[in-house]
């Protein structure tokens, strides 16, 4: 089955997304960083784990996306942000970040090891989501797209080729990373 045979195939999609998710969240548990203490260190800036963690996911995501399009077997499909969008989200997800001590991808790797907390979690995401749901109309038309982002993406906004955008971001990562490590996280 092509990648253009499966964007129409609902059901493998759902297969496929349930069976990446479970291998994302064991690979979540196995780094440590669906642990409530790990994920508490981080935002205490006592333990990076979280950090290089989510590091390494961006880098290999970055890098394999920019390959499988390059090599035309994916396309893909942006939708332009703002200013409203990106401060509003950012806003709900810290408030709920702090509060939980779980991201929503750590949450749902943590209900799978068994953290009752992380359970409660997933039902205030739900409620959350169902909350926004039902304001989205009046979110979209007053705040949503304040400020929309003049380009999709960044190599559209700088004039680049998306590989040097990768290539610089690439290089920045694995600086953090070794910075990381040589200051002892």
């Amino acid at each position: 089955m092509g990648f253009d045979e499966l964007r129409s195939n609902k059901s493998a999609q759902v297969l496929l997304g349930l069976f990446f998710g479970i291998i994302f969240g064991f690979l979540l548990h196995k780094g440590g960083v669906t642990q409530y203490d790990v994920i508490l260190g981080q935002l205490l800036l006592t333990d990076f784990t979280v950090v290089k963690v989510m590091l390494s996911a961006v880098l290999v995501g970055m890098i394999g996306i920019h390959i499988l399009k390059a090599a035309g077997l994916v396309r893909l499909h942006y939708k332009v942000g703002s200013a409203g969008a990106t401060i509003l989200g950012g806003l709900i997800f810290g408030a709920g970040f702090a509060i939980l001590g779980y991201c929503p991808g750590t949450v749902a790797g943590a209900v799978g090891s068994g953290a009752a907390d992380a359970l409660i979690g997933v039902i205030g995401i739900v409620i959350g989501a169902a909350v926004f749901a039902r304001f989205y109309p009046v979110l979209d038309r007053n705040i949503l797209n304040k400020g929309v982002f003049p380009a999709e993406t960044i190599p559209e906004l700088l004039g680049v080729r998306p590989g040097i955008i990768v290539a610089v971001f690439s290089i920045c990562i694995v600086g953090i990373l070794y910075v990381l490590r040589m200051i002892g996280f």
